[in-house]
């Protein structure tokens, strides 16, 4: 079924809501000690359940099988890198801190497009992609006096925006010749295979109420990427991960209801900034949809 470039944008922000939702369940279960890759073995087995019974609901399980397997394999590791840096990370950040910080990758994906995707870079979506930057600077406001995070969090962090980044842009070729729904099994496979090998030497107990955030986690997730992918498949790399902005406002949300945790002035200022810029090279975007009509192919 075609998708215009207003749906993908539509499912792009979904995918973004859901994983925002995602994230939380996941600061949720850090909460209670578990293990990171015991919460990475559990995400990764039930966005797999869920996929295969889509798959058998709508008899169509050939589409969970990947065309083209090294590619499949490569795009995996860099999602498995970034899932892990994801747990970590919301281990030492607040939800709101860990949405700007990542916001890097927004920015990293509008650079990387021109150079792996072929998509137009003009002066002014260069100097939005600045602005956008400092943006997030300001937010985090390094020169402060106090503390919301450390170390840790920030190197999980950067690591995760380097994974994510060239990921989304990588998704977007592969989107070219694979399943959505391929791309996320392959995904939870990958997960599962780490998160329970090394369950092996150490699991920890579940409690009923880790068990269920577990599941609504990895559901989630599934749902989540499914929409990220079908986005991709039918818009710019750079146009969907300007979106990824939408996460600072349900991220803000989330961190309210559940941790009651204000945003800062400092926060809000560079927010606005970031928000500006991604609205700005997202409507630049729309109007530059012959740039990626013709994505580079996949290597055999």
């Amino acid at each position: 079924m075609p998708v215009s470039h207003r749906q993908a944008i539509s499912l792009a922000v979904i995918g973004f809501t859901l994983w925002v939702l995602t994230d939380t369940a996941i600061k949720l279960v850090n909460q209670s000690g578990l293990p990171w890759y015991e919460t990475l073995g559990f995400l990764g087995l039930f966005m797999a359940v869920f996929m295969v019974a889509r798959g058998l609901w709508r008899r169509d399980l050939q589409a969970l099988k990947p065309n083209q397997l090294r590619p499949q394999i490569l795009r995996s590791g860099l999602d498995l890198g970034n899932n892990i840096c994801v747990i970590v990370a919301l281990r030492h950040l607040t939800l709101t801190l860990f949405y700007i910080f990542i916001f890097l990758a927004p920015i990293v994906v509008a650079t990387l497009s021109p150079i792996l995707l072929h998509e137009r870079m003009t002066l002014k979506k260069a100097l939005a992609i600045l602005a956008g930057f400092a943006g997030v600077v300001i937010a985090v406001h390094p020169w402060g006096g106090a503390h919301e995070a450390d170390w840790i969090g920030f190197l999980a962090c950067m690591v995760c925006v380097a994974c994510f980044s060239t990921n989304i842009v990588w998704s977007r070729v592969l989107t070219q010749t694979e399943n959505p729904e391929s791309l996320t099994l392959f995904s939870a496979g990958v997960m599962v295979l780490v998160g329970f090998g090394l369950m092996l030497g150490h699991a920890a107990p579940l409690t009923p109420r880790i068990a269920a955030l577990l599941v609504a986690m990895g559901l989630l997730c599934a749902i989540g990427s499914l929409c990220f992918f079908v986005a991709l498949k039918h818009t710019t790399a750079a146009n969907v991960s300007q979106f990824h902005y939408t996460q600072l406002v349900t991220g803000a949300l989330m961190a309210w209801l559940v941790w009651r945790q204000i945003p800062s002035l400092f926060t809000l200022t560079g927010a606005g900034l970031i928000v500006v810029s991604g609205v700005f090279i997202a409507v630049h975007a729309s109007h530059d949809r012959g740039a990626w009509t013709h994505p580079t192919t996949v290597p055999d």
